[in-house]
């Protein structure tokens, strides 16, 4: 597995990791990571799905892992656009599948709504996307569960009382919603602490979130003028998280009917790729074969 950046443009340097089959390529699977992660959340699963003949380039969005931060956009629009740019700078001309979770799930809906012709298909998930009926639940009925969607919001302070801290800050998400708590070793922890402890990383963590509810107004703007995203897609969820219960829901404010699956990851609660990486691939591979 190969970890390199491509420089897209002057500020612009999108890190990701790269295996390849080791026979014929059959496509190209783009996963998408959340926070508080980076690609390094696929570390299990891409040789899993090389090992079946797909090309696998994990991104970490612009502002983690080693992806640049020197800018301030990050409505999930952006964070497709870069994606675009990512696939350009490979050559990669053939319509390819984009797995997103969390974060990456929202980039997911955004790049499928915008460049359609850019995917064989789209699996998304374990996000409430911006816009939807389950996202605005999850700020005002489940505000509570998901108190960091306006806590990051808030200018400034998040920064200064999580710094020195990332490691409490960021353990209470893992603990919180996984099932499978073995998922997590220290040295994993480890890697995701000193990740988000470099300069400027948590503050471009917590830009994501600012940027939802200019997402939401982006969202909701292209479903009505572009109508409602017509690839191929399976919504993800883990068998043991609350999302599974609005999932389909959700997806099909935003996704034809005639377009949609629901794909439910046993042994998993948000942390699909971490807690079961083998359920994972398996129900991602069995989608994309119907489709291949």
């Amino acid at each position: 597995m190969k970890y390199v950046a491509a420089q897209l443009e002057d500020e612009l340097r999108i890190a990701y990791r790269e295996v390849t089959p080791s026979g014929t390529q059959r496509g190209v699977i783009v996963p998408l990571h959340g926070f508080p992660q980076t690609s390094y959340q696929y570390r299990h699963v891409l040789p899993l799905l090389a090992d079946k003949g797909y090309r696998c380039i994990a991104p970490d969005y612009r502002g983690a892992g080693g992806s640049s931060r020197s800018h301030n956009d990050l409505t999930k629009a952006t964070m497709a656009a870069d994606i675009f740019k990512l696939l350009d700078y490979l050559q990669i001309d053939e319509p390819i599948h984009l797995v997103g979770h969390d974060i990456g799930g929202m980039v997911a809906f955004a790049f499928a709504h915008r460049y359609p012709k850019r995917l064989k298909t789209v699996c998304w998930g374990e996000c409430p996307l911006p816009g939807t009926k389950t996202y605005h639940r999850d700020r005002t009925e489940h505000a509570v569960q998901q108190f960091h969607f306006i806590f990051h919001c808030i200018p400034d302070l998040p920064e200064a009382l999580i710094r020195g801290n990332e490691r409490i800050y960021l353990t209470h998400f893992f603990n919180k919603i996984a099932y499978n708590l073995n998922a997590f070793t220290e040295s994993d922890i480890n890697h995701y602490v000193s990740a988000y402890s470099q300069p400027g990383a948590m503050r471009c963590g917590l830009d994501v979130y600012r940027a939802f509810e200019q997402d939401a107004e982006d969202n909701m703007a292209a479903v009505e003028r572009d109508g409602k995203v017509n690839v191929p897609t399976m919504v993800l969820s883990g068998a043991r998280s609350r999302h599974k219960l609005e999932a389909e829901e959700m997806v099909l404010e935003v996704t034809e009917k005639a377009k949609v699956e629901v794909g439910l990851v046993e042994g998993a609660a948000h942390y699909l790729a971490e807690e079961n990486p083998e359920g994972f691939a398996e129900t991602v591979l069995a989608f994309i074969e119907k489709h291949a």
